[in-house]
């Protein structure tokens, strides 16, 4: 015998699939992990200040 299914829910569950495989594309072609952005930051910040701290002179501070 053959199992019943509700339409709507098997409709709903196709479409969500759809919607996690663009998801994943998307992924793959734009985006970076949240690790590898905030790693990214961290660098840059960390270079800035090395730079920063090897002036000769210092930009003067702001009140």
């Amino acid at each position: 015998m053959a199992e019943i299914v509700n339409l709507r829910q098997a409709r709903k569950a196709k479409v969500r699939e759809a919607a996690a495989a663009a998801a994943d594309a998307n992924r793959l072609k734009h985006g970076r992990t949240k690790a590898e952005k905030a790693g990214q930051k961290a660098e840059s910040n960390r270079s800035e200040k090395q730079l920063d701290q090897a002036r000769l002179n210092p930009p003067p501070r702001k009140p």
